[in-house]
């Protein structure tokens, strides 16, 4: 059996994050200075586009994507139980493995 490849795993990953509804209570919330919905939104966006296009993500998409990571990593550690730190973790798995894709456009 082969490895699971990086579309794939992306893939896999967004169908169960999909199922996952936003954390209750953090509609409105910031940590680290970034808005929680937005920081959710755009990551979520960019993977998503990036699975449609089949892998290839534009030069502005991934700008876009690689300011969400920075953020998701100012913003993961300031977490509490109650903000779920799993779904942010989960997030933040899929973005990194997308922008660590050598499958990224930069056109």
């Amino acid at each position: 059996m082969s490895e699971e490849t990086a579309f794939e795993a992306v893939s896999r990953l967004y169908q169960e994050f999909m199922e996952w509804p936003f954390p209750p209570g953090l509609a409105g919330a910031d940590r680290a200075g970034f808005d929680l919905v937005m920081l959710d939104s755009d990551t979520a966006g960019c993977v998503s586009t990036w699975i449609k296009n089949g892998g290839e993500l534009e030069a502005r998409g991934l700008s876009i994507l690689l300011r969400c990571l920075a953020r998701l990593d100012r913003v993961i550690p300031v977490l509490g139980e109650a903000d779920a730190p799993e779904y942010w973790h989960h997030l933040h798995e899929m973005a990194q493995l997308v922008a660590d894709s050598p499958h990224v456009a930069t056109k």
